[in-house]
């Protein structure tokens, strides 16, 4: 499997967000800034709550399909390989991992049979896109956590995916879960989300190396993130952390994964969490205190790792301009 060098763009964005001229330029920027030779795209399903049983992928709350195919197209024509990782949110701001039925069905209550059948139409919808449009691999759901347990039901899912996408397949389970999944072996690719705190990194790439050598696949973190706030490198899952911003933190974070990583072989790449849209100005980096890693320190960090890892030396790989 070839290294993934790569960047989250836009997940779960609106209708229109991908249109327009902000948009391609900040996936430019992206790429010229992070030395990225991958992008991962992550249209959202909707349910009402996590016991809703219907997933609606068609509203306002998502990319349409030709917004998508059109930035698909522009990422391709900049040399990137696109992912494609169609992921299930809660209207209600629940987390996905809590999305749960009954395991025996009870009258009148909502039941695991509807809501993967809403699932499989979700991904498989977005698995023919994929298969258009010639993306390199898709990701077949995301952090469903209590989900995960219906073995049945993700063995059926991904069989189907594979009659209609004839790239690799993974899914990407949540951050201490690459353990916890029994079905690992009908995907190509092992993924999960690398949100460690500093100083765990050796016990739990180790734990996971366990998982990597019992099913003999490529492993690599679909998402990894840490927010520029001061404390968040200690919890960098937690996306409520409030405190002073703290750029330095963000960057300590990023050297810290990739020192431990890079003595795992392994490990097969990154989809770093998050690049938006629409960016804010370079002047104004040092305040913000997202996920976002535009005009800070861990732009530069995660921009060497890559340039150097993939044998791009400095003279091949510069920013490009207009960077503000």
């Amino acid at each position: 499997m070839e290294f993934i060098y790569g960047v989250t763009f836009l997940p779960f964005g609106r209708r229109g967000t991908l249109q327009g001229k902000e948009a391609y330029k900040s996936l430019r920027l992206m790429k010229e800034g992070t030395a990225a030779t991958h992008v991962i795209f992550a249209p959202a399903g909707i349910q009402q709550t996590p016991q809703s049983e219907n997933i609606d992928f068609s509203g306002p709350h998502t990319f349409s399909d030709e917004e998508l195919c059109g930035m698909i197209s522009y990422a391709q024509l900049m040399g990137l390989q696109v992912i494609l990782k169609p992921t299930v949110n809660c209207a209600n701001g629940v987390w996905r991992a809590h999305i749960n039925f009954f395991d025996n069905e009870v009258p009148c209550e909502p039941k695991w049979r509807n809501w993967f059948a809403s699932h499989e139409a979700f991904q498989l919808h977005y698995a023919a896109l994929a298969e258009k449009t010639g993306c390199v691999m898709f990701i077949t759901g995301c952090e469903m956590v209590m989900a995960q347990r219906r073995e049945a039901e993700w063995r059926d899912l991904i069989a189907k995916v594979k009659q209609v996408y004839s790239g690799p397949v993974s899914y990407n389970t949540d951050k201490y879960q690459e353990d916890q999944v029994r079905w690992w072996d009908c995907v190509d690719v092992i993924s999960s989300s690398g949100y460690y705190p500093f100083e765990s990194w050796g016990n739990e790439l180790d734990r996971i190396e366990t998982v990597v050598k019992q099913y003999r696949k490529p492993f690599f973190f679909a998402e990894a993130g840490c927010m520029s706030i001061h404390g968040s490198g200690s919890v960098p899952n937690d996306w409520s952390v409030r405190g002073a911003p703290d750029m330095e933190e963000q960057a300590r974070w990023f050297q810290e994964m990739f020192m431990h990583t890079d003595r795992c072989p392994w490990m097969q790449g990154f989809g770093m969490w998050e690049w938006p849209a629409r960016l804010y100005s370079s002047a104004d980096a040092a305040e913000d205190i997202s996920y976002c890693f535009y005009a800070k320190p861990a732009e530069r960090a995660i921009a060497a790792y890559y340039a150097a890892k993939s044998g791009r030396a400095s003279s091949e790989w510069q920013p490009g301009p207009n960077r503000g």
